[in-house]
């Protein structure tokens, strides 16, 4: 049963999971995965789980957290740094959060008048 109403559903075939999970397992992303079968990577996740995989977490390069550190105490944003690093801020916060960093309050930077 669709629950949405107004929203397309693709439902993969067990040989199309099948193919997910190799894909996967040889080092594909959650978001190449959804747009290659055209699911959300929430989906791709799922099916996943279903099968008993592990999903995979991406972080920082243990060789880049040092510049994301400074970046950071620079006044570089967890979304900047993220960027910067091809990964979420929440991976930022993460790494930064081992390195023993205090992260600043959220919300917009005060703006320095010239």
């Amino acid at each position: 049963m669709v629950r949405a109403v107004g929203i397309a559903h693709t439902f993969l075939r067990p040989a199309q999971v099948d193919e997910l999970v190799a894909l996967y397992r040889e080092g594909a992303t959650l978001v190449e995965l959804g747009e290659r079968f055209s699911v959300h990577r929430r989906t791709v996740a799922a099916h996943l789980v279903r099968r008993s995989i592990p999903i995979r977490r991406r972080g920082l390069d243990e060789s880049d957290v040092t510049e994301a550190v400074e970046l950071y105490e620079g006044g570089s944003t967890l979304i900047e740094v993220g960027l910067r690093f091809g990964v979420s801020q929440q991976a930022v916060r993460r790494a930064l959060d081992v390195e023993g960093v205090t992260i600043r309050p959220g919300g917009r930077r005060a703006r320095v008048s010239a």
